[in-house]
């Protein structure tokens, strides 16, 4: 019988320095392996749903459970970062010159944000309650949704993105792994009801069936971890869209009741608005480093950016989602 630490004392603690370092939202799961996560990891993997990735199936073994990446982990206090837009996600698609960005990379690479916040609260963590501590962001093989859904901070919606009834869709996710035996929160129950709205705002058909997305259909797919080249139907329902899509996110409707994010880092820089698709056409490396350094765009790459911006202004002045009447 595991003994666990139920002091609400402590919990509340480590929800105010969470909040205290810039998180907006604080929960407990235990590190233990739920089967049906495994089980459907596997059977995702088995119908080749990961395409490009290879790495999820060379990492699945320890993505199956959280003690299966550290045996002596016994809880994972889940964390979340409000990245919320304060205009319209979607607004640049109103105009075919210019490249429409996924909200979550407009602004300071999230890595590095929530890594440096992680670290900072395992620190503070260790030397207060004492245990051992490691800190992930969605590098590394934790399957972060399943645990944050079991730690309260939301449900993983038909999308299959966590989504918020505080924050929506727009959460950034990271994680705590301690030695220390706390007591779970209780999980978060679904609210999508009969909604389905996020299925009928993907431009592509990936979400074919609620809780299940096909990626290599997903624009945010193949506009960042596709290697090859897009498939000629599927670029040209790209519309302008040049750096994955927030079609899903931003269609469900619990959106009404998220913030823009009070955090600098993560607020869209000017130029990621809505840039010029002729001007990033233009780009060699040196442009392209000097303009998305300490952003995630420039992990995927000038040859994908090129590869994305290509097909937008192949796309000429068809509305998102149709092909260019020649």
């Amino acid at each position: 019988m595991r003994r666990l630490m139920a002091d609400n004392g402590m919990k509340d603690a480590i929800r105010a320095r969470a909040i205290d370092l810039g998180f907006d939202v604080c929960g407990f799961a235990s590190a233990v392996a739920e089967r049906g996560d495994g089980d459907n990891l596997r059977r995702y993997l088995a119908e080749g749903r990961h395409g490009d990735m290879a790495w999820m199936a060379r990492t699945a073994e320890r993505r199956l459970a959280p003690q299966a990446l550290w045996p002596e982990a016994r809880t994972v206090v889940c964390l979340g970062v409000n990245y919320g837009p304060a205009d319209d996600p979607l607004a640049a698609h109103a105009d075919p010159s210019k490249g429409a960005i996924s909200v979550y990379a407009r602004g300071r690479d999230y890595h590095k944000v929530l890594k440096t916040r992680l670290k900072a609260l395992g620190r503070w963590l260790c030397a207060t309650h004492g245990g051992e501590a490691k800190v992930f962001v969605d590098t590394a093989p934790v399957m972060e949704k399943p645990l944050a859904q079991r730690a309260g901070l939301g449900w993983i919606g038909k999308h299959t993105n966590l989504v918020s009834r505080q924050f929506g869709s727009w959460l950034f996710l990271g994680e705590v792994f301690t030695t220390l035996d706390i007591e779970p929160d209780a999980a978060e129950v679904d609210h999508c009801g009969s909604c389905d709205a996020c299925l009928r705002a993907c431009p592509t058909d990936a979400l074919a069936e609620p809780y299940r997305i096909d990626p290599r259909r997903c624009l945010s797919y193949l506009t960042i971890e596709n290697a090859g080249a897009i498939p000629p139907d599927l670029a040209a329902a790209a519309g302008n869209r040049i750096y994955g899509c927030d079609d899903c996110l931003a269609a469900c409707p619990w959106t009404k009741f998220a913030k823009p994010t009070e955090n600098a880092d993560l607020r869209p820089r000017p130029e990621l608005a809505a840039p010029s698709l002729s001007m990033l056409a233009a780009l060699d490396d040196a442009g392209f480093a000097a303009l998305f350094t300490g952003t995630a765009i420039r992990r995927s790459g000038r040859g994908r950016m090129q590869r994305n911006v290509a097909a937008a202004l192949g796309n000429g002045h068809a509305a998102p989602g149709e092909t260019r009447a020649d």
